[in-house]
């Protein structure tokens, strides 16, 4: 098979996990909306985070509440718990790569705040544990999973969030994830402001 050939069928991949996901998943994340701008309407933090390339989306996620989406509006209180680089190698360094969330967790989250959980195998060790902090602190979780959605699945209470895309493949799950972070800020925004103008 040739590359434009190739290249073709990753994009032609994508647009069908595009629809799938949205007739799956359209109800759950306005669920995962609802929670999220309770949130921050009530004074509480929405703390993010996730693994590699899911690191980097909790990271712009959490700037997009910070600073704005595609609309100007007041700053929401949001965290990237995968984004201070000494307290990531502080954690690795005591043997406690695992607990590298959760001890973050302990230390900020508070009842009434939101873990939001990338992990597109849903069995990631240092994101089980987040749930685990998190439960400790009485706060929800959205969880973003793939592939089932895995331990941390099993994991979720009934005032959780799951946005479990239907593929097993990490790489697609990872684009679904990231227009699932896009409409959630869409979301908010449009709670928050109204319609565009």
């Amino acid at each position: 098979m040739d590359r434009v050939t190739r290249i073709g069928e990753h994009f032609a991949a994508h647009a069908a996990l595009v629809q799938a996901s949205a007739d799956a998943l359209g109800s759950t994340l306005a669920r995962a909306a609802d929670v999220l701008t309770e949130c921050v309407l009530a004074d509480g933090r929405i703390l993010a985070c996730g693994n590699g390339g899911s690191a980097a989306d909790a990271a712009a996620f959490a700037a997009e509440l910070v600073g704005r989406f595609e609309r100007d509006r007041p700053e929401l209180p949001a965290l990237s718990l995968a984004s201070n680089p000494s307290v990531l190698t502080a954690a690795q360094e005591g043997g406690a790569a695992d607990q590298v969330f959760a001890r973050q967790l302990r230390a900020l989250g508070s009842k009434g705040d939101v873990l939001v959980a990338l992990c597109a195998s849903g069995n990631t060790a240092n994101i089980v544990a987040a749930l685990g902090a998190a439960r400790e602190r009485e706060m929800r979780v959205v969880a973003l999973t793939g592939a089932g959605g895995g331990r941390v699945g099993e994991l979720l209470a009934a005032g959780d969030v799951h946005v479990c895309v239907p593929h097993e493949r990490a790489s697609r799950v990872r684009e679904m994830h990231v227009l699932a972070l896009n409409c959630l800020c869409d979301a908010i925004d449009h709670t928050l402001l109204g319609d565009d103008e």
